[in-house]
């Protein structure tokens, strides 16, 4: 069965009115602009057509309702561009592509390359899809109470390394972090000092959606915070060797605690997850400080805008930049940091 003529003249076969309810589910997730999910919904609704038509089905016309594409759809620079930006003259092929790698940055489709054709695959369930996924029924990543616990590294290293990737891809705008990498230096930390690394599960699957460390920093590796940060960066680059050096438990020389990895599956990244982890990171902090009684100073070097905001408003200062990379290290004191309202705190920020 051929594809109809214009098919990313995505309105025509799916309603605005109709897009708008899946737009209105994905608002509120940080990095996630109403553009953005405007963008996806479109590209979803493309991908479930081009296959249906490919696989010889009618499809009923005009959508009501978006089902997810069965695995990988090929899909072209030109076709998305096309699907985003229409007949107008806002955005390129080369816009298109970087939309798309957006998308994959939040976690809302996968992209692969299959020798000849980039393929496009739907990762986003929501409650308007009849899922039978008991991760995805009845209700969405708002509503949803993660369960807080320490990182498993038998369990953990895979889902939590894929979605960091993700992240540090997202935000270099190339995907070049692998997650090999990242899960090999996981295990190294968890090896060394596991109790301040924690996430937060999903209540059904019991996967973890949400990822911190709390690393206590040598002494001998505490100038590394007054230097500019794009030096001490290992996580979402290609250093063999870590900057900077753990403490060991009961090393009364140890003052400073590196906030070195703090992030939240797209998906799952709102209000209440983020509250919930930083209430875990509050208790988990008052036993790491028993380890380490000296501790008073916490840095931390946020890699996107949206953590800026959210350091910003947990009081942490900017002290050292990176001009050639904008980034900065930002501080704050042990015994403030612990004393925070953190619902007070969140109320401030703006989700886009």
């Amino acid at each position: 069965m051929h594809l109809p003529q214009h098919l990313t003249s995505i309105d025509q076969f799916f309603p605005p009115e109709e897009q708008r309810k899946y737009v209105l589910q994905l608002q509120g997730r940080v990095g996630l602009t109403r553009r953005r999910a405007e963008y996806f919904v479109k590209l979803w609704a493309y991908l479930l057509l081009k296959q249906q038509y490919a696989l010889g089905k009618q499809p009923k016309l005009p959508l009501t309702q978006l089902d997810l594409p069965e695995g990988f759809v090929a899909c072209t620079h030109r076709e998305t561009q096309e699907i985003f930006y229409g007949d107008s003259e806002r955005g390129s092929d080369r816009a298109a592509g970087m939309m798309i790698d957006k998308l994959v940055g939040l976690g809302l489709i996968e992209k692969n390359f299959d020798g000849n054709n980039i393929c496009l695959k739907v990762r986003w369930r929501q409650p308007l899809l009849h899922s039978s996924n008991p991760e995805n029924t009845g209700k969405n990543s708002e509503t949803i109470q993660l369960i807080p616990d320490a990182f498993n590294p038998r369990i953990d290293t895979i889902p939590v390394a894929s979605f960091l990737a993700h992240y540090y891809n997202w935000i270099n705008k190339k995907n070049t972090i692998v997650p090999h990498r990242i899960a090999r230096i996981l295990r190294t930390w968890a090896n060394h000092y596991p109790t301040g690394m924690r996430v937060l599960r999903h209540p059904d699957t019991q996967n973890a959606v949400a990822f911190y460390i709390l690393y206590p920093v040598a002494a001998e590796s505490e100038e590394i915070f007054f230097l500019p940060p794009g030096k001490s960066l290992y996580l979402n680059t290609d250093l063999e060797i870590d900057p900077i050096k753990m403490a060991q438990p009961g090393d009364t020389s140890c003052t400073s605690l590196h906030v070195r990895g703090w992030q939240i599956d797209f998906p799952y990244k709102n209000h209440n997850s983020i509250q919930q982890l930083l209430t875990d990171a509050i208790k988990t902090l008052g036993v790491v400080h028993k380890d380490f009684p000296n501790l008073c100073d916490i840095y931390t070097l946020p890699m996107h805008p949206a953590d800026q905001q959210l350091a910003s408003a947990l009081s942490f200062q900017n002290t050292t930049p990176d001009q050639m990379r904008s980034l900065c290290w930002m501080y704050i004191a042990l015994d403030k940091f612990v004393s925070i309202d953190i619902e007070r705190a969140m109320s401030t920020l703006k989700f886009e």
